[in-house]
């Protein structure tokens, strides 16, 4: 039992290792110029190793957003539970967080994007092999707006809006290069208050049947994620 623990405990700091060299290797020569037997080398495996827990340098940038998005998680979980925030606050928390965690690796960021027209493509930010992250992040969304009042067919569809907003935020980050990307940041800012006059007017009654056709549209478009679904059953 203890040869398998410590075995297990090996094998995990490999795989960190090998992870964190890449990443570091990203950044300095970037994703394009660092092949796999640079990590290996860098890292002082075999390239045989390397590749057993990491069978791409996609996979490997897979593993990088599934840990930003937990980092992401883990922020606005505890500043949730620690702080009485309004709405507004709550969903500049969640964006702000999110730049915060991927100032430093943009480049990064848009290997995700490179790919989101290749839907089999397993960085695909619509693909079936990023589905758990951005149900994940869809969730902090939900989080966010808590017992906020609203209307049942507007508290499923806000959260995938603002989702979908955030995409929208990253590619610009991507690009901005003013000093601490202000820019994004103020849009985010200048967005949310807008999020949050609209979220006044669409309460309305009047335009529950509107809601309701966009909830269907977005239903049948098969967009809502699967916990979404498994409310409304």
């Amino acid at each position: 039992m203890f040869n398998t623990a410590t075995q297990t405990q090996k094998a995990e700091q490999t795989r960190v290792a090998i992870f964190e060299t890449a990443l570091q290797l990203f950044r300095e020569k970037g994703f394009d110029s660092t092949t796999m037997r640079d990590v290996a080398a860098q890292a002082g495996v075999a390239l045989g190793a390397a590749y057993y827990y990491f069978p791409s340098k996609e996979a490997i940038i897979q593993a990088y957003y599934e840990v930003v998005q937990a980092e992401h998680s883990r922020r606005v979980s505890e500043a949730l539970a620690t702080r009485q925030l309004e709405l507004k606050e709550r969903l500049q928390l969640v964006f702000q967080s999110k730049l915060d965690i991927l100032e430093n690796d943009r480049k990064l960021l848009g290997v995700v994007f490179r790919y989101s027209g290749e839907p089999d493509h397993p960085l695909s930010c619509l693909g079936p092999a990023t589905e758990s992250t951005r149900k994940e992040s869809i969730e902090i969304f939900s989080r966010a707006i808590g017992d906020y009042k609203l209307p049942a067919d507007l508290q499923r569809l806000l959260p995938v809006a603002l989702w979908a907003l955030q995409m929208g935020i990253l590619i610009l980050f991507i690009y901005d290069n003013s000093t601490g990307q202000q820019r994004t940041r103020k849009l985010v800012n200048g967005a949310l208050d807008l999020t949050v006059r609209l979220l006044a007017l669409a309460k309305n009654p009047l335009l529950k049947p509107v809601r309701k056709k966009v909830l269907n549209l977005i239903t049948e478009a098969e967009l809502l994620p699967d916990f979404e679904m498994e409310r409304k059953g």
